[in-house]
């Protein structure tokens, strides 16, 4: 059959199978050079690198539309040689190494010789180069990794120029995915600036073509912090910290970091972090991640820190042949070295953190005074500065913010706060909440996936937007808070929500849960019996069918043990006893007396012979229980507390009884139930909404179930009023 031909072998009879060919050589180094210069920001870093290589003091970048045009890197390096320049461009050829032993000492950026031959394959290349002690230097072609032309005597200044024209014009695919050039230049800067920063002996300079203004312009200076300032600010500087990690006692992890990490002070939206190791740029996703989970207990809310760490390895610790473009390495203890960092930086964040600097700007009397003579005209006031603020309408003035806690209802209680309130350290609560980040490739399962994707497709933007930019306000009653959102005021129903945002984090944090201990091992039989006598469907049947039903679900859930142990942190043991249960959101714990109802529903309710259906009702089932039900013994604020008498016949009688004797009262009961509702209060505030706001992403059900409610718009009321 020849091999050309898709049509299948049925039955395995009669026809050959198709041929095994060689591909052309052509093919295979279009392929290869695909993997290596996959974008012009990869193309620029690799020449960096060789002029790097060349002992370079001075690095130009040229760059036209994002790097398709034109990417010219010129340096003052030791050039290349007359005789070398035949081969110079063909594959795996290369001055770093001659023996495949020589890797396990490479201290060069390139070794493979690969990044110059694939760009002659995917772009035009043109090199002008002159070594010490030539009278001129010589400029030649490239294409397809051979020369196009015999090299030409030019005129050259020292070192190495090469131009790459037109790049991916054979790939038209690719090319079209790069069309806009906006796109990778900053990337090229982004590499460029990190470059330099590391490299302080080295001047760098980088600029669109026909640009007079470089984008990038570093020179060489004996400071990290100075060059740290030259490319991205002295505000950056302002606020890092020095540090150092020395490893030498262990004989197998043996490494040294330096660098500069940001203290408390410093806000930005996007983490920069520069790590070099071996002083080889490369990417560490485990270390970025480790640093993240320290710096979200310290930084407000979507602030992200600067680091720079240069990490020094014996080279035998170091495998750097991982990665066609050389982006990533393999360490030697990888997981120890990155634990030492980790809690380095969060011991030196805890030593000198103890003071907070914020900006503030100094008000002018003089423009305050203006400001508020002309303020019933609704002109625009002129400030000192010259600038102008436009009067903004009264009817859009909003009145808090998320930040600012004077818009709560708990300003204007004058009663006795509760003790959690005394004693809770919000900033602490809500760092911890922020601080767990569920990794996406935690469980690479298609089902759990796939529920995923329906939560994201039937997220509702309108809602989205309100629930990351809320403000609580408070409780309305035992079901709904009120939460406000620019200038609307909105009701929410806090058991509809708490259970959506459950059975998402179960989703996000499956197989990857923190475990809550129980005191004493649950035995199931005895809470699925517990829940049927709860269960008024049930009726009155009698015992042995309620033990035979919870017999049952026991056995249910004691042969499922191992998968809903491994997936949702159920723990099972073997004599059925119920030990663990999941930590769905950090800084809360379900309400215990649930726990019957929990487990009944996990037993009847989940469909265990269909993958993602079991994922979809197990998660249900937990989101569920974790939800934020109202207490089970009835609130005790108001007239509430009658039903807390010893004496119930003025109850039962319909009597009203305005003074309520203290004696007459169950203390220990009321107390329980006053603890009880007060805590519910405080998680919903302190956990759920923060929470609610990193995390949730409300169904567009939400919109019509009476969920979410607009009660008010200030707009409106502000129409009302100015008809009054």
């Amino acid at each position: 059959m020849d091999v050309d031909d898709p049509s299948p072998l049925v039955g395995g009879g009669g026809a050959d199978p198709p041929r095994i060919r060689r591909l052309e050589e052509s093919v295979v180094n279009r392929i290869a050079a695909g993997e290596v210069i996959q974008r012009p920001s990869s193309a620029v870093k690799e020449l960096i690198e060789n002029s790097l290589d060349a002992g370079a003091s001075t690095v130009s970048i040229t760059v036209k539309d994002g790097g398709l045009k034109l990417i010219q890197v010129s340096d003052d390096g030791h050039g290349i040689r007359f005789e070398d320049l035949p081969i110079l461009c063909e594959r795996h050829t290369t001055s770093k190494l001659s023996a495949y032993e020589d890797l396990q000492t490479i201290k060069s950026m390139g070794f493979r010789g690969e990044a110059l031959a694939s760009m002659t394959y995917v772009g035009h290349v043109t090199v002008t180069t002159i070594t010490a002690g030539q009278l001129h230097g010589y400029r030649v072609s490239y294409k397809d990794g051979v020369m196009e032309n015999e090299p030409k005597p030019c005129a050259a200044v020292k070192g190495t120029q090469i131009m790459v024209e037109n790049l991916f014009y054979n790939m038209v695919a690719r090319r079209k995915t790069l069309q806009n050039s906006n796109d990778d230049y900053p990337k090229i800067v982004d590499f460029i600036s990190r470059f330099a920063v590391h490299h302080i002996n080295v001047s760098f300079s980088c600029r669109k073509h026909g640009a007079n203004r470089a984008d990038v312009h570093s020179v060489s200076t004996s400071s990290r912090l100075d060059a740290i300032r030259n490319v991205y600010g002295a505000s950056v500087v302002r606020d890092l910290m020095e540090i150092e990690v020395s490893d030498d006692n262990a004989g197998d992890a043996v490494f040294k970091m330096d660098g500069y990490i940001s203290n408390a002070n410093y806000v930005a939206k996007k983490i920069t972090m520069i790590l070099f190791i071996n002083d080889r740029l490369v990417d560490c996703t485990s270390l970025k991640r480790a640093i993240e989970f320290v710096y979200s207990a310290t930084l407000p809310q979507a602030s992200k820190p600067f680091i720079y760490m240069s990490i020094n390895l014996p080279s035998e610790h170091i495998d750097v042949n991982i990665h066609p473009t050389k982006k990533e390495v393999s360490l030697l203890n990888q997981e120890h070295i990155i634990e030492t960092i980790k809690n380095t930086i969060e011991e030196k964040l805890r030593s000198s953190n103890t003071t907070r600097i914020f900006q503030t700007q100094a008000v002018n009397p003089s423009a305050l005074i203006q400001a508020n003579t002309q303020k019933e005209k609704g002109t625009e006031v002129k400030i000192a500065s010259g600038m102008k603020s436009q009067k903004t309408p009264v009817s859009q003035i909003v009145r808090t913010d998320p930040r600012d806690p004077s818009g709560r209802l708990h300003t204007y209680w004058h009663g006795q706060s509760s003790n959690l309130e005394k004693k809770s350290d919000l900033v602490s609560v809500r760092n911890v909440v922020r601080s767990r980040r569920n990794p996406k490739d935690a469980c690479d399962l298609s089902s759990r996936h796939e529920l995923l994707t329906e939560v994201d497709s039937h997220c509702h933007p309108g809602l989205l937007e309100v629930v990351k930019n809320c403000t609580y306000v408070g409780l309305a009653d035992e079901v709904f808070a009120l939460i406000q959102h620019n200038t609307r005021l909105y009701l929410v129903n806090v058991v509809n929500v708490s259970k959506e945002l459950m059975y998402q984090q179960a989703l996000c944090r499956f197989g990857n849960f923190n475990a809550i201990q129980l005191s004493e091992p649950a035995p199931l039989r005895e809470l699925l019996l517990m829940a049927l006598k709860d269960d008024e469907l049930m009726g009155d049947e009698n015992d042995e069918e309620k033990l035979e039903i919870a017999e049952v679900n026991s056995d249910i859930l004691k042969e499922n043990a191992e998968m809903i142990n491994e997936y949702f942190s159920i723990h099972i043991d073997k004599d059925g006893n119920l030990t663990r249960l999941p930590v769905v959101l950090d800084q809360y714990t379900p309400d215990m007396d649930r726990l019957p109802e929990f487990v009944l529903t996990m037993g009847n309710d989940v469909t265990w012979d269909d993958e993602k259906e079991c994922f979809r009702t197990a998660a249900a089932a937990i989101g569920n229980f974790y939800a934020l039900h109202p207490p089970i013994l009835p609130n005790p604020s108001g007239s509430g507390i009658q039903l807390y008498k010893k004496n119930k016949d003025g109850i039962a009688s319909g009597e009203h009884v305005d003074n309520t004797d203290e004696d007459d009262i169950d203390q220990e009961l009321l107390a329980e139930a006053e603890t009880a509702w007060s805590q519910r209060e405080w998680t919903i505030q302190h956990v759920l909404f923060p929470s609610m706001r990193l995390f949730l992403k409300p169904p567009k059900s939400m919109a019509t179930d009476g969920t979410f409610v607009q009660v008010a718009s200030l707009e409106k009321l502000y129409k009302i009023f100015e008809r009054c």
